[in-house]
């Protein structure tokens, strides 16, 4: 029989680094509080495992996220912004740096960095995300990292 191993939504003694855009503040920060809600509700102290990081926009966020990352101070560092389409092509030099440089910032150093960039085409659909009818994406971030620094925990090396 297969070896299983599946993270759970438990904090244990996991610290987090949060990494946020003030671009589009009104949509992240309600983004950022879902995000400390959820891991509350799951058993962290926010005051005590929780760094939010504020950032200038999107695309500063991987560097931040890389350098929390690989400080050995947090077991899962989760990067939340909301990139709105405009009228130039400025939209997709963002949304492509930060995924890869997100990406690219859990490959460097082991530690889980979550996506939660959300990537809209209007206003409405950035709001949505962040709390109305699509959820809040700043939750499932923080659920992702929970589960992840447990998966994390179990693998050897």
């Amino acid at each position: 029989m297969p070896t299983h191993i599946e993270g759970d939504l438990v904090a244990g003694d996991h610290q987090f680094a949060i990494v946020v855009s003030r671009f589009n503040e009104f949509v992240t920060e309600q983004m950022v509080d879902g995000a400390l809600n959820t891991l509350e509700r799951h058993g962290v102290d926010p005051e005590a495992a929780v760094t939010v990081v504020h950032v200038p926009g999107a695309r500063e966020i991987p560097v931040v996220a890389q350098r929390c990352a690989r400080s050995g101070s947090y077991d899962a560092v989760l990067c939340i912004g909301a990139v709105i389409r405009g009228a130039t092509d400025h939209f997709d030099y963002v949304c492509s740096g930060v995924s890869s440089g997100t990406l690219q910032a859990s490959m460097d150093t082991d530690v889980p960095v979550i996506f939660g960039v959300i990537t809209t085409d209007t206003i409405e659909q950035a709001i949505e995300r962040a709390g109305t009818k699509a959820g809040n994406k700043g939750r499932d971030a923080a659920a992702a990292a929970l589960e992840m620094a447990n998966v994390m925990d179990q693998l050897p090396g």
